[in-house]
């Protein structure tokens, strides 16, 4: 639901300004430094990027998901990592206490998560827990008015940056699934929390992960979301579904980047005397991108216009995170293919596009758990 075309469009063209103007020419020194510069985080500071989904009455700009989902489009038209840096504040962050959080934690938290002075993390994954999350192994076991915290997270996206934790932790030892499971606001600088060394992955440089250790922390029970037990579980699922056409845009996003860049070089690049956009082989490669993209921006921005309107779009948003995020990487490969050997190289960028989008298929639900999640939801609603 777009509630004002006039501001939207105005913040539009602010978000495309700033990814034209400023992330596109430093995407190739934060590939070299795996660092975004100070000035840039400051400047998505004062854009408000770090309030897009947070209620104007906590500073927030309170963008609709449709709103959101339009913005993350623009956004992701450069490198995925400056997304990174504040879309885990945006989304899958905050939101847990957004949705679920007492008034006195939303009104503790979410005015200084709006300004990006405080960067959220959320800590789900274990070693032993990714997929299935309800296993987590993570514990916190009430002792008076605090929590004893111990266990190890795992490929936690801004760990490093971050000043607070979203954690997921098992409140009932004697309950192994779901049901046992709490959400915990935990501050940075909580005593026994140790961050682990950056993670080096295949890509997205820039945007880090790492481990996050918790040995005998004392969380004070306060900070229990929603101060209710065993409901951590819940909270988690619906901030990920939400995550999930988040992730949908920037696929999108990006491999409109992508085939962008594609076709740019198939009108410049010739052989055989004339440009190899003239080639019909090079062609399908293009036409078969386009199509698939115009299916999975059409899928998204459905799946957000039916959540603002109230209807459970677990199916959806799990169509939307699979389709786009296999479409994203089937446009990355033709995209190298186009721009042939040159594609393989360094200084063109494409094949640094290639390693990034690879991680879309496997966070926030792995393409076969988003099948999983179809299919369960198909046959219960079949039984209905």
């Amino acid at each position: 639901m777009i509630r004002d075309t006039d501001t939207l469009n105005a913040l539009l063209d602010a978000v495309t300004r700033f990814v034209r103007e400023r992330l596109v020419p430093a995407e190739h020194l934060v590939a070299e430094t795996d660092q975004i510069p100070d000035d840039i985080v400051r400047e998505m500071k004062q854009m408000g990027l770090f309030g897009l989904t947070i209620p104007e009455e906590y500073g927030g700009l309170a963008l609709t998901m449709e709103e959101e989902v339009l913005v993350m489009l623009q956004m992701s038209q450069t490198s995925p990592c400056f997304r990174s840096l504040f879309g885990t504040t945006v989304g899958i962050g905050s939101q847990g206490i957004l949705m679920d959080g007492t008034e006195e934690q939303k009104a503790k938290y979410l005015p200084r998560l709006a300004t990006g002075e405080l960067i959220a993390s959320f800590a789900l994954t274990e070693p032993d827990a990714g997929s299935d999350a309800a296993s987590l192994r993570t514990s916190a076991i009430r002792d008076g008015d605090h929590y004893v915290v111990n266990g190890t997270k795992r490929y936690i996206t801004n760990a490093p940056e971050a000043g607070l934790f979203t954690l997921m932790a098992r409140t009932n030892p004697q309950n192994k699934g779901a049901g046992g499971v709490s959400a915990f606001i935990v501050e940075r600088n909580t005593p026994g929390i140790t961050i682990g060394r950056i993670d080096k992955k295949m890509g997205q440089r820039g945007a880090h992960t790492a481990d996050v250790i918790f040995e005998n922390c004392r969380v004070p029970a306060s900070q229990l979301i929603g101060n209710k037990e065993g409901h951590g579980f819940k909270t988690a699922m619906k901030v990920l579904e939400k995550g999930r056409i988040h992730i949908a845009a920037i696929c999108v996003g990006v491999a409109e980047r992508m085939l962008r860049d594609a076709l740019r070089y198939a009108i410049e690049r010739k052989q055989f005397g004339k440009p190899i956009a003239e080639f019909q082989l090079v062609q399908a490669l293009l036409a078969d991108s386009q199509a698939e993209l115009y299916a999975a921006r059409c899928m998204v921005i459905d799946a957000a216009r039916k959540r603002d309107a109230g209807v459970d779009v677990s199916t959806e948003a799990s169509c939307c995170k699979m389709f786009a995020s296999e479409m994203c990487g089937r446009v990355a490969d033709r995209a190298v293919q186009v721009f042939g050997g040159a594609g393989y190289l360094e200084e063109y960028g494409i094949e640094r596009f290639y390693r990034d989008v690879r991680l879309f298929r496997l966070y926030e639900g792995t393409t076969q758990i988003q099948q999983i999640v179809i299919a369960r939801n198909m046959v219960r609603d079949a039984g209905a």
